[in-house]
């Protein structure tokens, strides 16, 4: 597909799913324009929903490239419109062997790559330590490093129910309210010289505070 057009179907796509985000589940942004908006950039974030790539993607302010489990990709149409999208096949989640060849390709071509570190959907909602990978991804691409919180996904869409409970923007606000935050880039040259539990603490200690940000935002 021409880029132009894969450009275009996206931004449609960001548009569409932005409207539902804020018609039906009153989703707030707060620190977009942390996100550079021209070279590489490593976004990571809390995982606690199927929405979580969605909210985080909209939010963000740039065409962004995710991570997907190649189950997603059999059919052949929805293959080709995760491809049209920037959603790039890895063989389980987090961030292992294969994701870490796939983001490196990635940032070096000068995309932004948005990575769950936990390695997969919160089971009970709350932030859990990060997976290793992590930090072998960034021993290897030393690229600015934005970390985002999202807050109330888990309890809109959970990965225990197969279908969301939304909550609209035109009735009185719930738990199941969004909320996404970004902080500012953190400079790789700054983890250097860290142990790698020290950098992933470091890292834990950069999403947590935007995952409070994403709180305090939500309507309530």
């Amino acid at each position: 597909m021409p880029r132009l057009l894969a450009a275009a179907i996206y931004e449609l796509a960001a548009r569409i799913c932005g409207f539902f985000l804020i018609f039906l589940f009153s989703a707030r942004t707060v620190g977009g324009g942390n996100v550079p908006r021209r070279g590489p950039v490593l976004i990571i974030a809390n995982h606690e929903s199927f929405v979580d790539p969605i909210l985080v993607g909209v939010g963000a302010g740039r065409h962004l490239t995710f991570l997907a489990r190649k189950t997603l990709f059999k059919n052949a149409l929805k293959r080709k419109f995760l491809e049209t999208v920037n959603v790039v096949p890895i063989d389980q989640e987090g961030v292992g062997k294969e994701g870490i060849r796939n983001i490196i390709k990635k940032l070096q071509a000068g995309h932004a790559v948005l990575v769950f570190p936990e390695g997969e959907r919160s089971w009970d909602g709350n932030f859990h330590a990060l997976r290793p990978g992590i930090a072998l991804l960034l021993e290897r691409a030393a690229v600015p490093i934005v970390p985002a919180g999202v807050a109330g996904p888990f309890e809109a869409w959970s990965r225990h129910r197969a279908l969301p409970t939304p909550s609209p923007i035109f009735l009185a606000p719930t738990t199941r309210t969004m909320g996404v935050a970004y902080g500012p880039p953190r400079d790789p040259a700054t983890l250097k010289g860290m142990s790698r539990k020290q950098m992933l603490e470091t890292l834990r200690a950069d999403i947590a505070a935007q995952i409070r940000r994403a709180e305090a935002i939500r309507r309530k």
